[in-house]
């Protein structure tokens, strides 16, 4: 008897594939017998109803592009059947719009699995989220307590101009700066989602910074336990944010020994606390959660660390094309 073993493929295109988000999507599609990525005829690149023609024929099409552009791309769908990953901020607290972080919420990979629109959250507020989502809803983080979000990245997340900025040679591109602080005007455009998508009553004070690295990040929470209404002790931020995410995401949460372990002062001159890599999970779509405390409890510090270009951008747009089309999640991740 002859089986049959066609393989079902859909079809994908990546709009602004040229990009380092494009590009790196592209990467962890590359191989897949799955997919198939649809690309513009080079004799048609400027041609504005080539791109159309293909924004209406994939199964699936993962913008990576600008604000305004990826607006004009949506518009550009007359077809019912096409499913869209945006990768911009524009869609991310939009109404007909599903945020497209899967370990949300017990109920956010089934409503990305129903959904012909998904956002695709930010690097910065993919940390934030995880950290202080489930605080919220256990009642340990109050909706109006003021909070505060630092952060650092590599500076991929600033895309091909800041990255020509750091690593060009030659002058004016080129950079001596080993760390850079920056949104000192407190309107980042992450905020909207942050607050969106965590119950908070009022968007964190965000203070974000880019270090001489190409890509990873640390996204830390820090918080004035004493100040909060229950008075929760560190082991309680742990046991809630360990009881939020499963395995069968790529969410983890550090032990809370791992947590205890990594507080220890070593030896060496002076003595010196292990430190977090921001780099440690590059190349993963996997994110990592650390709770530490101070010795009386009264205070912690929240830490995230993921890829920016990783679960803070084309590994989770991956993982959402995935769950839309029906697909083994962590294929290609």
């Amino acid at each position: 008897m002859a089986w049959n073993t066609t393989i079902m493929t859909h079809s994908i295109f990546i709009d602004g594939e040229a990009g380092t988000t494009g590009l790196q999507i592209r990467e962890r599609l590359a191989g897949r017998a799955d997919l198939t990525v649809l690309s513009i005829d080079p004799a048609r690149r400027k041609d504005p109803e080539a791109r159309r023609e293909l924004l209406n024929a994939a199964d699936a099409v993962v913008l990576c592009l600008p604000d305004d552009a990826s607006r004009e791309a949506v518009g550009m769908i007359s077809s019912n059947t096409v499913r869209v990953v945006d990768a911009s901020t524009a869609y991310r607290t939009a109404p007909g719009w599903t945020y497209g972080f899967a370990e949300m919420s017990p109920t956010q990979r089934d409503a990305i699995r129903a959904a012909t629109r998904v956002s695709n959250p930010g690097c910065y507020p993919t940390g934030f989220i995880a950290l202080v989502r489930p605080l919220v809803g256990a009642g340990l983080l109050p909706a109006d307590f003021p909070v505060t979000v630092n952060a650092i990245s590599g500076y991929s997340g600033g895309g091909k101009g800041l990255i020509a900025e750091f690593e060009d040679a030659a002058p004016p591109a080129d950079t001596n700066d080993a760390f850079r602080a920056y949104g000192f005007t407190l309107a980042h455009k992450h905020l909207g989602e942050m607050q969106a998508h965590t119950g908070l009553a009022h968007p964190p004070l965000f203070a974000p910074a880019v270090g001489r690295y190409a890509q990873g990040m640390l996204v830390e929470v820090p918080l004035q336990l004493w100040a909060l209404p229950g008075r929760p002790a560190p082991a309680d931020l742990h046991a809630a944010l360990a009881g939020a995410y499963t395995a069968d995401g790529f969410v983890e949460v550090a032990s809370w020994d791992e947590c205890l372990e990594l507080q220890k002062v070593r030896a060496g001159a002076g003595g010196y606390v292990q430190a977090l890599d921001p780099q440690a999970l590059n190349g993963t779509n996997r994110m990592r959660l650390y709770v530490f405390g101070s010795a009386d409890g009264s205070q912690a510090r929240l830490v995230a660390i993921l890829d920016n270009l990783g679960k803070g951008a084309s590994g989770a747009a991956v993982q959402n094309l995935n769950l839309m089309l029906g697909l083994e999640e962590g294929a290609g991740l």
